[in-house]
């Protein structure tokens, strides 16, 4: 008998929900132990599953972060490795082995605390906790359990130029995550310059949201780090909070933004203000906002230039006690950035993120 014999008496049974036919015997999975708890360099583990029907597959579900071998056994029962990598960001990683048998799933959970803000260095503001980050600390696509695109060339209401796509364009990367930042591409492809409207899949309201940024360079370029609402019906009614703005044809003004249905793009002091940074395209700085129940103040390397206040006169000037998700993206062209004209000569180029953060109260 396997020398995990004793503990099959408390391994976690799992029976198909799948409807079958009166002749048709139930398969049944087990497995043992009953959740598989790593630290946080990762490392292996072993675990122990049978199943009522020979032949059964296992996966990890946590985007390559975990391997499991063997992934597949032709009999009835197993002992298998379960391999995780070392957890260099502060988010707690929770995942499944996903064991199928026919039509039967089981779900061994797999969890992964992350490292402390004080061992990456993050610097948290005053009175806020981190909640949400990505480091970009990893190689190829943004990951897809925190970022997901909007696609297409429609001019997206400033008779924009370019054309968003899901991450790649061929074989080529246009969101392209490596050496410890992301860049986010305007590249020419087949006649049409292809770039990346990238969301967050998360929503928050009120907190603090930053993101070190190194910006473009040529004229046409319409780098952003923004937000809009999760629940949008129409602008500027629901909001838009535009935490970095710049334009190619007018390099290093870098600009913060309220969009309501009381004021938008009327450039007021109120709702508006830009100023200069020489070395915005040659070198990173820290672009953030914070966002209460009482103002919205924008930051520029922790200077405040912009605070935008709740004046109480309800939600056409304060549309902002809702849930809001942030975007990254390079356009191309449009009514701001192409007012000058566009040279394409500048092109392939990139806005350069080297973290995205979240604090929250």
């Amino acid at each position: 008998m396997h020398a995990y014999a004793l503990i099959l008496p408390f391994m976690f049974l799992i029976s198909t929900c799948t409807p079958q036919l009166a002749d048709t015997p139930r398969i049944s999975l087990a497995y043992a132990p009953d959740s598989l708890v790593f630290d946080q360099a990762g490392g292996e583990k072993t675990f122990y599953a049978t199943s009522s029907q020979a032949g059964f597959s296992l996966i990890g579900d946590m985007d390559g972060i975990v391997s499991v071998e063997p992934p597949y056994c032709s009999g009835t029962e197993g002992t298998f490795t379960v391999k995780v990598k070392a957890n260099s960001t502060t988010s707690e990683r929770k995942g499944n082995i996903v064991i199928n048998c026919a039509e039967t799933r089981a779900y061994l959970p797999v969890r992964q605390p992350g490292l402390s803000e004080e061992e990456v260095g993050i610097q948290t503001p005053e009175g806020y906790t981190l909640v949400w980050h990505d480091e970009f600390d990893y190689e190829g696509l943004p990951n897809s359990a925190w970022w997901k695109y909007q696609t297409g060339d429609g001019g997206w209401g400033n008779n924009e130029l370019q054309d968003y796509v899901a991450g790649s364009y061929g074989n080529t990367n246009i969101a392209d995550v490596s050496d410890g930042t992301l860049k986010v591409w305007a590249k020419k492809i087949d006649g049409k310059v292809r770039s990346v409207r990238l969301n967050t899949r998360k929503s928050w309201t009120y907190g603090w949201f930053e993101a070190s940024l190194k910006l473009p360079a040529g004229k046409g370029t319409w780098p952003a780090f923004w937000m809009m609402p999760a629940n949008f019906t129409a602008w500027p009614k629901d909001g838009e909070l535009d935490i970095m703005e710049e334009v190619g044809c007018n390099p290093n003004y870098c600009s913060a933004t309220v969009h309501c249905l009381a004021y938008n793009n009327g450039g007021t002091s109120i709702e508006h203000s830009e100023k200069y940074i020489s070395t915005a395209q040659t070198q990173f700085h820290v672009y953030a906002m914070e966002w209460t129940p009482e103002f919205i103040r924008f930051y520029q390397d922790g200077k405040a230039i912009l605070t935008y206040n709740n004046t109480g006169k309800g939600y056409s000037y304060w549309p902002f006690d809702n849930p809001f998700y942030i975007i990254l993206n390079v356009a191309w062209g449009g009514s701001w950035g192409g007012m000058m004209g566009v040279d394409e000569s500048c092109l392939p180029t990139a806005m350069e993120v080297d973290y995205v953060r979240v604090f929250q109260k």
